[in-house]
């Protein structure tokens, strides 16, 4: 595959967040690992974390056009055999025009194509039901995009049940936490009253000053932590993980990290009472009802303090979802895609 040029069209920034960005550089991982040229097109612009990333595996960062004609035309600037497409923004008629270029395109997708003509679809979601031809979707968690720093510290085997007096806690809300769920969630795991280490990623400055004047009780350790690219060494470590349904999601499977989610946006929700209802981890329920007024917000926060509570304090029930999370990621998604791919330019070029 050497002499393969592939390019990785996405955005990543305070109120976009980083899900986008963060499978597309797993995708480009894979692609890399054989051989391939891989570069992004798209912004970063505010996120310092995703210009880290990006630095530290070496692909070279472009704008990114927004047009059908502009993309073709950066495209073929770049001599791209394999654009993917990875954007809620972006025109949808960029995929068929960089097909109709000569040009392989992959499109990710959560649920829907968005109207997308591209060579290959790829839905990464539980369950996913993707209208697009058969054979040119690749659906569910068995094509879930992990990152390396994921796939080294997944274990051999799910958690066992480990009781603990004082439990290790984890919340994060996303590489960027644009709509402000860390201080509502943390109130919500210190409200259970129950003993904890807890750890709060702090996305973004404006959220630290609630977070800084929370008073955990007796028994309660709270510690605030800037974005970090050891967020899966910290996954690893913790008895529970607090997050949102975004994108993360699937590296808590893959980890084994027994985990309680909120939904933050509406993109999610689909995905997010899919995973409840499966088993995979346990519901907080969705962010606007939690932070509501009135006797509905007051209700819906009990019923997550109650969900919190029973975590924190039951083994079996920590190892029960790390069980569920962990079968249903195994790691290889990244490869099955990039094979995928692959097979349709070789049935191409002959």
């Amino acid at each position: 595959m050497t002499g393969l040029r592939v390019g990785l069209r996405c955005d990543a920034g305070p109120h976009r967040g980083v899900g986008h960005l963060v499978r597309c550089l797993a995708l480009g991982e894979e692609f890399l690992a054989r051989g391939a040229h891989v570069e992004l097109l798209g912004s970063v612009d505010g996120v310092g974390w995703a210009a880290r990333q990006l630095a530290a595996r070496g692909i070279p960062h472009h704008p990114g056009p927004d047009t059908p004609a502009g993309l073709v035309a950066v495209a073929r600037e770049h001599r791209l055999d394999v654009l993917v497409l990875d954007s809620y923004e972006l025109d949808p008629a960029c995929a068929g025009a960089v097909r109709a270029a000569g040009i392989h395109a992959l499109a990710v997708v959560d649920g829907h194509t968005r109207g997308q003509d591209a060579d290959l679809y790829l839905d990464q979601n539980l369950g996913a039901a993707t209208v697009a031809p058969a054979d040119r979707l690749l659906a569910g968690t068995r094509y879930a995009l992990l990152r390396r720093e994921v796939l080294a510290r997944r274990p051999a085997a799910p958690r066992p049940a480990a009781p603990v007096a004082r439990p290790r806690v984890l919340a994060f809300f996303g590489g960027t936490d644009a709509f402000g769920a860390a201080p509502p969630l943390t109130r919500l795991l210190l409200a259970t009253g129950r003993p904890m280490e807890l750890t709060v990623v702090v996305a973004r400055e404006a959220l630290e000053a609630d977070l800084a004047a929370l008073r955990p009780a007796r028994g309660q350790h709270l510690r605030l932590v800037p974005p970090t690219d050891t967020l899966p060494e910290l996954i690893a470590a913790a008895d529970l993980v607090v997050s949102a349904a975004g994108t993360s999601t699937w590296e808590l499977c893959c980890l084994g990290a027994p985990s309680a989610l909120v939904c933050v946006v509406d993109n999610q929700r689909e995905s997010y009472h899919r995973v409840i209802r499966e088993g995979v981890a346990a519901g907080l329920g969705e962010l606007p009802a939690l932070v509501a007024a009135g006797p509905d917000g007051h209700a819906v926060r009990a019923v997550a303090v109650r969900t919190l509570r029973e975590l924190l304090a039951s083994a079996d029930r920590r190892a029960a979802l790390s069980a569920r999370g962990w079968s249903t990621v195994d790691g290889q998604g990244r490869a099955r895609v990039v094979d995928a791919v692959l097979a349709q330019l070789g049935a191409a070029a002959r």
